[in-house]
């Protein structure tokens, strides 16, 4: 019988990334993303609707410190923010593709060894 294939365990390193933040950088207006408390890049909104003349009313969190905050902002304010959350969404989906696949590796690797060891016999299946 062929061995298995192994393929490269995918280690803690891969999701350690820099922090999301802006430590000793003041916010602008432009960054909503950004905390203006604690210089958090994980600011979300927890509501927005349009207000008149191309403008959106945002209310804002930070999960780290809990500020909130928000106002009326142009739409190309709200147009970046919304790219910065897209590129948020994007990471976290990275994070958990990679996840998965660890998992994934891991019970393989379980199930090969149980078989190896006979653990597992035709009998159980």
């Amino acid at each position: 019988m062929a061995e298995p294939q192994k393929t490269a365990k995918v280690e803690a390193s891969a999701f350690a990334g820099p922090r999301p933040g802006r430590i000793g950088q003041a916010r602008t207006q432009e960054d909503l993303h950004i905390c203006p408390s604690c210089d958090s890049a994980l600011v979300y909104p927890v509501d927005w609707a349009p207000a008149s003349g191309r403008r959106w009313i945002v209310d804002l969190r930070c999960p780290d410190c809990e500020w909130t905050g928000g106002g009326t902002y142009p739409q190309d304010i709200v147009d970046r923010f919304d790219e910065a959350l897209d590129d948020g969404t994007e990471g976290i989906l990275r994070d958990l593709n990679l996840l998965t696949r660890a998992n994934m590796e891991e019970e393989v690797d379980r199930f090969v060894a149980a078989i190896g060891n006979d653990y597992i016999v035709p009998d159980d299946f």
